[in-house]
């Protein structure tokens, strides 16, 4: 039994019957096998017409490879007419893309390795890496593995809000899965109280990425009061972190024990809240800054660091750090402000009133707060406040500076007319090989600088001492006098030699 006839072999059989005007009796009933080999060729035939002109077309027969035979193409042309209408609309819908270009197919960028390829999408913001994923097939998910990762808002052309970044952010997170990161940076200058809750999850889940280097710039920027942001009461725990670069964060005791973050080595902090927090504690750190930060008014912030190799305390204080031992420490910069440390009964040291809350507020009359720590530095620059009377009470217990080649100081140290604070510590550093008088001056350019010769050294100064330098704006009283102090010690200077600079 013949099967019966589709719709399409009707037509097909109609229109050859109208151009013969003889009517065409159905083809007799195929055998399984050739009943598909006819369906295959149909739908070969159809296929070759979606493809795009001007595209050369390859079939498989019976001799391999090779152009379709002649007889492959009439049929095609005679089964043109009876195309359903849903395959002729695929067939004008993908004509134009003959003239389209394959996007990222030849271009040089896609043609470098992919590690580099992450590498270089980690410099970009995380809202414009996950738009990469546009140009090609080939960068759908690159941005998933990117080696850094940068997340902001409160800019200018950035999304305002926490609430707003929230879906971008925990979506990212989600589909990197546990790809390590190696760089994060986190700025936000405005949330709310509520999402400090969210972006301290954010926080945590990062370093459960072994993120190696962490930079969190958190703050109210336009909250003059209390702009930071409060870390949730949690240790930071890391086997991989090695840097933190911290900005506008309020701080507790938990999360400045860095004591399970074995291989950090480098902490910057700058304008944190100290005011809970009384020390910060690590034994692998080995370089730290902290600059114009907010603490107790009545405690200071204690510095366990014992294996650090460099130190810079810079800006406004409310009280003066105190420094454990540095036996590892090689350079430090102290130029401070604490408005705490500042006797306001105009003494030079520690006052005989009692209720005078910068003298006796922090309850370490009697220890040495700044220069046991130093004691151990190579090269040391001492620019304090000329209010602050710390360090000259420090030097009632001065250490000796065994290992101190390069000596920089201020005028703090020449005041008052006896210089006694500069003989101290002078006498005090048996092997300084290089002093500088950095005289009311900010630095670090100056218009005039004089060296002096030094000739034999007076009491317990060092032998070793070759060159002393003095800079400052202009030559008055003030340098007069100083200099005719150090020529008490056999360091002279010839004001004709003075350098002007330009």
């Amino acid at each position: 039994m013949a099967p019966p006839l589709t719709r399409q072999r009707k037509r097909a059989l109609a229109a050859s019957a109208s151009s013969s005007g003889t009517p065409q009796p159905p083809p007799p009933a195929q055998s399984g096998a050739g009943c598909a080999a006819n369906i295959h060729q149909q739908g070969a035939a159809a296929a070759t017409n979606l493809v795009p002109t001007g595209v050369k077309q390859w079939s498989c027969g019976q001799g391999g490879t090779g152009p379709p035979a002649a007889s492959t193409a009439r049929q095609v042309k005679r089964s043109d007419d009876g195309l359903a209408p849903r395959m002729r609309n695929c067939k004008k819908a993908l004509a134009p893309i003959k003239n389209v270009p394959m996007i990222g197919a030849g271009d040089r960028l896609s043609a470098l390795p992919e590690d580099v390829i992450k590498r270089i999408l980690g410099f970009l913001p995380a809202r414009e890496a996950v738009q990469t994923c546009v140009l090609a097939w080939f960068w759908r998910d690159l941005w998933k593995s990117a080696t850094s990762l940068h997340i902001s808002c409160g800019h200018e052309n950035e999304l305002e809000t926490v609430k707003e970044l929230k879906e971008f952010v925990d979506c990212i997170l989600h589909s990197r899965g546990s790809l390590p990161l190696e760089t994060c940076d986190i700025r936000l200058l405005e949330f709310d109280d509520d999402d400090k809750p969210l972006v301290n999850n954010w926080i945590q889940h990062v370093v459960m990425l072994n993120v190696q280097v962490l930079r969190l710039t958190i703050y109210h920027y336009q909250k003059r009061v209390e702009p930071w942001f409060e870390l949730n009461n949690l240790p930071l725990v890391s086997q991989h972190l090695t840097s933190l670069d911290l900005h506008g964060l309020a701080f507790n005791d938990k999360f400045l024990d860095f004591s399970s973050c074995p291989v950090l080595q480098d902490l910057h902090i700058f304008f944190c809240d100290f005011m809970p927090a009384t020390r910060i504690i690590s034994q692998s750190l080995k370089r730290l800054c902290i600059d114009s930060c907010e603490s107790n008014d009545k405690l200071r912030i204690q510095i366990c660091t014992p294996n650090l190799v460099s130190l810079c305390l810079l800006g406004d204080y409310t009280r003066t750090p105190l420094l454990e031992r540095m036996p590892s420490l090689l350079e430090a910069v102290v130029k401070i402000n604490p408005y705490y440390d500042i006797c306001y009964e105009d003494y030079c040291e520690n006052c005989d009133t009692v209720w005078c809350h910068p003298c006796y507020g922090a309850g370490d009359t009697n220890n040495c707060v700044l220069l046991s720590g130093l004691s151990y530095a190579v090269n040391l620059a001492l620019i304090p406040d000329t209010r602050m009377f710390i360090i000259r009470r420090d030097l009632k217990w001065c250490p000796i500076f065994t290992n101190l080649k390069t000596l920089l100081l201020n005028e703090y140290w020449c005041v008052p007319t006896d210089c006694s604070a500069l003989v101290c510590i002078l006498e005090h550093s048996p092997v300084l090989q290089k002093l500088t008088l950095q005289l009311f001056s900010e630095g670090p350019e100056h218009d005039i600088e004089m060296k002096g010769t030094c000739n034999l050294m007076t009491g317990e100064i060092s032998k070793h001492l070759e060159i002393v330098e003095i800079k400052c704006e202009v030559i008055d009283k003030r340098i007069l006098k100083v200099l005719k102090f150090l020529s008490t010690l056999n360091i002279c200077f010839n004001l004709y030699e003075a350098k002007i600079l330009e």
